[in-house]
C-alpha cells in the first residue's frame, strides 16, 4: 500500500466487517504506509508542539486546511505506535483531497463500525476518536474562515 492510494470509507468499513479481530489488527497496520511523511516547513510546528491532539497519548499532531475549496489533512504520529499512525493513514488517505461537506460526515463511530473497539481498548480507542473530531473541527473552522 502507498500514499497515493486513495481509501473510500464505506469500502474500507465493509473490509474490515469481514474480518476476525487480528485480521483487523493486522489490516490496520498496512495502512501504516498511508501517511505521507510531513513536509518541512510544518515540522517547526511540530517541534514547538502545535498542532498536537492532547486527547490521544501517542503524539499525534494534525493540520487541517482548505486549498482549493479541498480538505487537505496532513499529519505525523510517532513511529512507536503503528496502530495509531495506521488509522491516522487511513484517515489522512480517504479524506485529504475531498469536499468539507465528505469530512463533516464522517461517523463519529468510525472506530466502532471498524469492528476495532474491542481490539484496541478504552484508552487508544478514546484518543483515536478524538481524532475523528479534531479533523471535524478544523474542517468547520475552515470552511467558516
Amino acid at each position: 500500500m502507498t500514499s497515493a492510494e486513495p481509501v473510500q470509507l464505506d469500502e474500507l468499513v465493509t473490509e474490515f466487517a469481514d474480518l476476525e479481530p487480528r485480521e483487523r489488527l493486522e489490516l490496520l497496520l498496512e495502512y501504516c504506509d498511508n501517511l505521507p511523511k510531513l513536509p518541512p516547513e510544518l515540522e517547526a510546528e511540530k517541534a514547538a508542539g502545535m498542532h498536537r491532539v492532547h486527547e490521544c497519548q501517542t503524539p499525534v499532531f494534525l493540520w487541517v486546511d482548505l486549498v482549493d475549496g479541498l480538505v487537505r489533512i496532513q499529519a505525523d504520529v510517532a513511529p512507536e505506535a503503528p496502530t495509531v499512525k495506521g488509522f491516522v493513514g487511513i484517515l489522512v488517505s480517504a479524506l485529504s483531497g475531498k469536499p468539507p461537506q465528505a469530512v463533516l460526515a464522517v461517523p463519529t463511530d468510525l472506530l466502532n463500525r471498524l469492528g476495532l473497539v474491542e481490539a484496541l481498548g478504552m484508552m487508544r480507542t478514546r484518543g483515536l476518536g478524538a481524532i475523528v473530531h479534531r479533523i471535524r473541527e478544523e474542517t468547520r473552522r475552515a470552511v467558516a474562515a
